[in-house]
């Protein structure tokens, strides 16, 4: 399994928008644009696919962590 289909399981579990992740991503000050982020949720054989890189992945779960329970204190 990639990236790809971990990011569109989670965003599915979770009932995230497109406003939320980039919210997410901003938290640990990763910048990206709604439709940088489209390109992660498309089909393989769309031509705007991207692959979600391991950063972006990190990013994501770290955001999400501060996202869900706030931060450290």
């Amino acid at each position: 399994m990639i990236n790809n289909d971990v990011f569109k399981k989670l965003r599915v579990a979770l009932e995230l928008k497109d406003d939320d992740i980039v919210e997410i991503l901003n938290l640990v000050d990763f910048k990206i644009t709604k439709s940088e982020l489209s390109a992660f949720f498309r089909k393989e054989d769309h031509p705007n696919y991207k692959i979600c890189g391991d950063q972006v992945m990190r990013n994501f779960l770290n955001g999400l962590i501060i996202y869900k329970r706030g931060k450290k204190v």
